[in-house]
């Protein structure tokens, strides 16, 4: 239905012209489109739309118009969508000094801005100044609106999210725990937005680190969703995804790669093979039946997922960007280190091109060259990219940075195999050791992480026994 509509109304656009233009206004189809693409995932063609609805309302009602204004917000909003992180920083910074300067700074568009311009500071890779930014928001909406307006609410659920982004999991949790409990004496146990927080919540109680307490939350929360809504809403669509995930996390890899399955089915009858949504459900497809043990399957599920988003998305979108990460990783577990590590150098050159050097993505991208690097056969290369890979982080996320634990093991395990190589093989299975007790700390006893520290501490004891004149049962 609403691809018929849109289509009727494009070609109405396209006869009608500037008819549509009023001395005051536009009208609403106008903006109805551009909205409708947009809720679609076509980014791409959503930004074209305001494109060329900034262009006409700027002509024919001119620059300081609200609804030249309003199609400005929508325009950078898309660019950021379809990629441009960046680009919807910079295009909502300028909106942002004109809204002050016509609207003023308490008028509700200018404080709309305002929170858009902090979460695409956000999406850029400046987490903290997201934050920063909306709890600043968030005392002006509470001067304006008040703290029930749904604006207020809004403004609460991105600050909390943006906190947990930037490395809080825990104060995120608790603050949408907080915020359930006013949305449920607001709005009741069945509004979207309660049910939006109920997911919020779980999601963030398993970043904390409580994989299975997230898993059990979102299955309630389905079967309240699928009661309120219906099985085949968006929503529940939403929630079942990430109850597979968090499922794959508490352990079970097998029965989330199952999940998405199905879910995969569901989504391609409802929404389309080229929805947004439809291809994250083949993403973590392809991830969690990586995990479950199928690494081949995984490279083949990213393969096609990363020439379906080129297709559909282009090449420089954060999720192209994001399925090349995970097939050069898959590539690796599959046995091909070599190249692992040659995709992962030249998706490094694209984000630093795209992104910049001090993005999240970015960093992860040199975890990744790093550490198959190492697995390549170059150990030295990657104890000195991860070292450099820890100062860096530290000067961009400070001295708590989320992956600051997962940094500092795999530098200590390429150290240990540097140690081991240089002839003190001895030396290299006691820092092994050490690090076995951190690995299954952090990953448990059956992660890979795990079982290549295992597997090396194995080694280096071997070899060291050897050395040393004495021999090894086969048993």
């Amino acid at each position: 239905m609403a691809q018929t509509l849109r289509a009727n109304a494009q070609v109405l656009i396209h006869c009608a012209g500037d008819a549509l233009f009023g001395e005051n206004e536009h009208h609403h189809v106008l903006m109805h489109v551009g909205v409708s693409l947009s809720k679609a995932g076509q980014f791409t063609a959503a930004v074209r739309h305001f494109q060329d609805l900034v262009d006409r309302a700027r002509a024919l009602l001119g620059p300081d118009h609200p609804e030249t204004l309003l199609a400005r917000d929508n325009l950078a909003a898309n660019r950021g969508e379809a990629g441009d992180a960046r680009g919807a920083v910079e295009a909502l910074a300028d909106l942002l000094t004109d809204r002050l300067r016509v609207q003023g700074p308490d008028h509700s568009d200018t404080l709309d801005t305002r929170y858009g311009l902090a979460r695409w500071r956000g999406e850029a890779g400046d987490a903290a100044g997201a934050a920063e930014a909306y709890a600043e928001l968030l005392t002006d909406r509470l001067r304006i609106q008040g703290p029930d307006h749904s604006d207020t609410l809004d403004t609460r659920i991105a600050l909390a999210r943006w906190r947990g982004e930037a490395g809080d999991a825990a104060g995120a949790a608790e603050a949408f725990a907080e915020l359930l409990t006013d949305l449920l004496r607001i709005h009741g146990p069945d509004h979207p937005s309660t049910l939006d927080t109920r997911h919020k919540f779980a999601e963030w109680r398993g970043h904390a680190g409580d994989a299975a307490g997230a898993a059990e939350a979102l299955a309630e929360l389905l079967a309240d969703r699928v009661r309120a809504v219906g099985p085949d809403h968006p929503e529940a669509l939403n929630d079942r995804f990430c109850l597979a995930h968090w499922r794959g996390e508490a352990g079970n890899a097998a029965g989330a790669a199952e999940d998405l399955a199905e879910l995969l089915t569901d989504r391609l009858r409802i929404l389309g093979p080229d929805h947004v949504d439809t291809l994250r459900a083949r993403f973590g497809l392809a991830r969690w039946r990586g995990e479950a043990g199928d690494a081949a399957g995984a490279v083949e599920g990213f393969a096609e997922l990363l020439t379906e988003r080129l297709r559909i998305l282009g090449p420089d979108h954060r999720d192209t960007l994001s399925a090349r990460y995970w097939l050069a990783r898959w590539r690796g577990e599959a046995g091909d280190a070599a190249g692992a590590a040659e995709a992962f150098a030249e998706l490094l050159t694209d984000y630093l091109r795209i992104q910049g050097p001090d993005h999240p993505d970015t960093l992860d991208a040199r975890y990744g060259l790093a550490r198959w690097r190492g697995e390549a056969g170059d150990a030295a290369g990657a104890a000195e990219a991860l070292a450099e890979l820890h100062t860096d982080h530290l000067r961009i996320q400070g001295p708590d940075y989320p992956d600051k634990l997962s940094t500092q093991n795999e530098l200590a395990y390429w150290m240990a195999i540097m140690r081991g190589e240089a002839g003190d093989a001895d030396g290299a299975a006691e820092d092994l050791a050490a690090l076995l007790v951190h690995r299954q700390q952090q990953d448990g006893p059956n992660h890979r992480n795990t079982l290549r520290t295992k597997n090396q501490l194995a080694h280096w004891r071997r070899r060291g026994s050897i050395e040393a004149g004495g021999h090894l049962s086969t048993d």
